[in-house]
């Protein structure tokens, strides 16, 4: 019997303060609950993924930097984590990766190699989420062009999504030049405030402007996210019963669901 192949999704948005990174964890922490084994890539090189998942990057001496830039093996560089997932981490000296792929032929490539090269060394992972750096660069068109799919973390705040529509131009682009496959898996609604009218609101335009699929249930607002990265875990271990951990819960079980329809061609 074959094994399922690994689904790789993209966890993109170049504004920061969307909570993408704590959807990273957040989500790859769920997805372990349910029995998938789960890779986290970090390609900021803030590396906040990194950090909150209780790995200090100064303390790194090899990261996914090596690993992109020099063709080191992955699994010299992979940590297991507390939270069950296993992270490729980051460190600062990945700022320097843009500028050494640049110049290289194939640099849209070198994350869906690595990946690859996971493959034949029988990693067998069912996921593998890539934190993308809050840019439009080198990184997150790699990224993108390794990837299934794209899940696009959305504040509900006005004037939150105006960088929705160069991120979906990016997609069109990656899909013309490197990834044809590559299929937008829609907006995830975070620091979502029930409460107002507002959150709602917002969330209905960008549905209706881009014509994109919400991820359910919307990340509500919580100060759990804020305590979680500071003890080194994900919400799910140091706030099991919240809504925010519920909720990522939710959207993960409804991300396995996603990865099993069938493929078709999907407009950004």
């Amino acid at each position: 019997m074959s094994k399922q192949r690994t689904t790789v999704l993209a966890v993109a948005n170049q504004k920061g303060g969307v909570a993408k990174t704590t959807s990273v964890a957040s989500i790859g922490a769920a997805l372990a609950e349910l029995g998938q084994k789960v890779l986290l890539v970090d390609l900021d090189p803030q590396a906040c993924l990194t950090f909150s998942l209780g790995i200090d990057p100064e303390d790194l001496e090899l990261s996914v930097h090596q690993v992109l830039t020099k063709g080191l093996d992955p699994t010299e560089v992979i940590l297991a984590t507390e939270d069950g997932v296993d992270l490729l981490p980051a460190t600062i000296e990945l700022a320097r990766a843009e500028a050494d792929l640049l110049t290289r032929t194939g640099r849209e490539h070198v994350v869906r190699g690595v990946i690859e090269d996971l493959d034949e060394k029988g990693a067998g992972y069912d996921w593998v989420l890539l934190d993308c750096p809050p840019s439009l660069g080198v990184l997150t068109v790699a990224a993108l062009t390794a990837a299934d799919g794209v899940l696009i973390p959305l504040q509900c705040e006005t004037l939150s999504h105006r960088g929705v529509g160069q991120l979906l131009d990016t997609v069109h682009d990656v899909r013309r030049f490197t990834n044809k496959g590559l299929a937008v898996w829609g907006v995830l609604p975070t620091l979502y405030d029930g409460r107002t009218t507002h959150s709602r609101t917002v969330l209905e335009t960008i549905s209706q402007t881009y014509d994109l699929e919400v991820v359910e249930p919307p990340i509500p607002k919580t100060i759990k996210f804020a305590e979680a990265p500071a003890a080194g875990r994900s919400i799910l271990s140091t706030s099991r019963s919240s809504k925010g951990a519920k909720a990522y819960r939710d959207v993960a079980a409804n991300l396995v669901e996603r990865s099993r329809r069938p493929k078709r061609a999907k407009r950004a």
